[in-house]
């Protein structure tokens, strides 16, 4: 299962600040309200939590980088 985006519909203020920060095109309004798009493919980028000025958007999931050197 894909982790997605966990989006908090009551906090969300339709501004769509988000869906234009979003490069993975995952988001769109629908009753002027913020909602994942059918297929999604998250890029796991954040920055759609980043910009949203109500916390709407909470990214749950966790970035692991590992260095090369370590491996």
């Amino acid at each position: 299962m894909t982790m997605l985006p966990i989006i908090y519909r009551e906090r969300c203020n339709g501004c769509g600040l988000c869906i234009d920060a979003c490069g993975c095109h995952a988001l769109m309004l629908v009753d002027n309200l913020i909602t994942i798009t059918e297929n999604a493919d998250c890029g796991w980028c954040l920055v759609c939590e980043i910009v949203c000025p109500t916390s709407a958007i909470a990214c749950p999931f966790e970035i692991v980088v590992e260095d090369e050197d370590e491996k």
